[in-house]
C-alpha cells in the first residue's frame, strides 16, 4: 500500500516535470518543475530507483530527434524527489572505453596509426612469448587479453583498488606474464586491460598524458567543459560515490590502466557527445561506429561501441560502466537521432545496479 501511494504521488508529480530549482514547487512532499516526462517513464524511472538506497542521485538525457531534455531524480528518507543535477559530475566507469577508441580513430585518421598495426613496436621490450596485439583487437575486445591482468588483485574490500596498478605493473605483466586466448578467427572476451593497454600506448604516441590529449580531442571539440579524469580536477559539484549499502566511497583512479574507465562527466557533456554522432560528415565518430566484429545476429562491436538490434530492429549503440561508486548507462539510435543516458552513484559492486541497464533500455523504448 505504501508503494502503491508513493507511486501515485511520484507519477503525478513527474507528469509536471523538473525544471530549474527556483521554478521548482513541492506536491505530496515531492518536487514539481515545469518540464515533462511521460507516465511510461515515470513508472520506469521509481520502479527501478525504489531499490537504492538514501542519498542515490540519477541524472538522465533524454535525446529525442536530435533535441535533449534533462531529468534528475534523488532519494532521500525513503522518497524519491525531481532534482536538476544535469551538470553534476559522475564517474562513468567503462563508458570512458568509447573515448579511448575515439581518440583511437583520431590518430588514424590523422596517419598516426593504422588499425591493423601491432602495439609492440611502441614498447623497447618484447611481449611475453612474442605475443602479437593490435590497436583494433584492444578497441573491439577480440585482442585475447583477459577481463583484467593476472599480476592485479582486485580487492573489492578496497575503495580505490587499482592506484597501485602503474606503468611498471603494467609493462612488467606485458613482459612476463600476458597470456592471449582466442580463436583464429579472435573471439570477443571483454577486456579492462585491453582497454587500458590502448590508452596508455595512444599516451605515449601523442607523447603527452591520457587527459591531456582527451581534452584537445574531444572534450574541446565538444564543448565538454565539465569532463576530466581525476576528482580533484572536478569543475562542477562532483556527486558523491556510494557503496552498494549507501555509505560514501572514493573515487577510483585507474592509474595505468586510465583508458579503461577514469573519466567523470556529466549527463549534459556526454548528450553533447551523443548529438555529435548525429552529424554524418564526422568521420572520427562513423569510425568508431563502424562495425569490427560480429559476435551474433543482434550482437556486434565497432570500436569501443557496442551494437545490439532493439525489439523493433532498428540498431541501437550503447555502453555502459561502473566503479565501486557509481553505474552509468548509454544507448543511442543515430538513425532517428534518439537517446538515453542515465548517469547514478549506483555501485556496481551490489546487485542493484542491473537497474541502471534496464532503466536505461527501458526509457529508450519509450522514444
Amino acid at each position: 500500500m505504501k508503494n502503491s501511494i508513493l507511486l501515485l504521488s511520484f507519477i503525478l508529480f513527474l507528469f509536471f516535470g523538473c525544471g530549474n530549482s527556483q521554478n521548482n514547487k513541492t506536491v505530496n512532499n515531492q518536487t514539481v518543475g515545469k518540464e515533462s516526462i511521460t507516465q511510461a517513464q515515470s513508472e520506469l524511472i521509481f520502479n527501478h530507483s525504489k531499490v537504492f538506497p538514501n542519498n542515490t542521485q540519477l541524472a538522465f538525457a533524454f535525446i529525442e530527434n536530435g533535441n535533449v531534455m534533462y531529468y534528475g531524480a534523488e532519494k532521500r528518507n525513503d522518497s524519491i524527489f525531481t532534482i536538476q543535477n544535469h551538470q553534476n559530475a559522475f564517474e562513468i566507469g567503462s563508458i570512458t572505453k568509447v573515448f579511448t577508441s575515439t581518440l583511437l580513430a583520431d590518430f588514424v585518421l590523422e596517419n598516426k596509426v593504422q588499425l591493423d598495426n601491432p602495439i609492440n613496436p611502441y614498447y623497447n621490450f618484447e611481449f611475453n612469448e612474442g605475443q602479437e596485439v593490435t590497436f583494433k583487437t584492444l578497441a573491439n575486445h577480440t585482442s585475447g587479453l583477459p577481463r583484467m591482468p593476472s599480476n592485479l588483485v582486485f580487492d573489492i574490500s578496497n575503495q580505490d583498488p587499482f592506484s597501485s596498478y602503474d606503468v611498471d605493473e603494467l609493462e612488467y605483466y606485458l613482459a612476463n606474464e600476458m597470456e592471449l586466448s582466442f580463436d583464429e578467427d579472435g573471439a570477443y572476451e571483454y577486456s579492462n586491460v585491453g582497454a587500458g593497454l590502448l590508452g596508455h600506448t595512444l599516451s605515449k604516441i601523442g607523447n603527452k598524458p591520457l587527459l591531456q590529449l582527451f581534452q584537445e580531442n574531444i572534450f574541446s571539440r565538444y564543448h565538454m567543459s565539465n569532463s576530466t579524469i581525476g576528482s580533484d580536477k572536478v569543475s562542477t559539484f562532483l556527486v558523491q560515490g556510494q557503496s552498494p549499502e549507501g555509505r560514501p566511497v572514493k573515487n577510483w583512479n585507474l592509474a595505468s590502466l586510465s583508458g579503461a574507465g577514469d573519466i567523470i562527466s556529466t549527463a549534459e557533456d556526454l548528450s553533447k557527445f551523443v548529438i555529435a554522432q548525429f552529424q554524418e560528415d564526422n568521420k572520427t565518430l562513423a569510425l568508431t561506429r563502424t562495425v569490427t566484429h560480429t559476435m551474433s545476429d543482434t550482437s556486434s562491436i565497432g570500436l569501443g561501441w557496442h551494437m545490439r538490434k532493439g525489439s523493433s530492429g532498428e540498431n541501437w549503440i550503447w555502453h555502459n560502466g561502473g566503479t565501486g561508486g557509481y553505474t552509468s548507462c548509454l544507448v543511442m539510435n543515430t538513425e532517428n537521432q534518439n537517446g538515453v543516458i542515465v548517469l547514478s552513484n549506483v555501485s556496481a559492486l551490489g546487485d542493484p545496479m542491473i537497474h541502471i541497464d534496464q532503466l536505461c533500455f527501458g526509457l529508450m523504448e519509450t522514444l
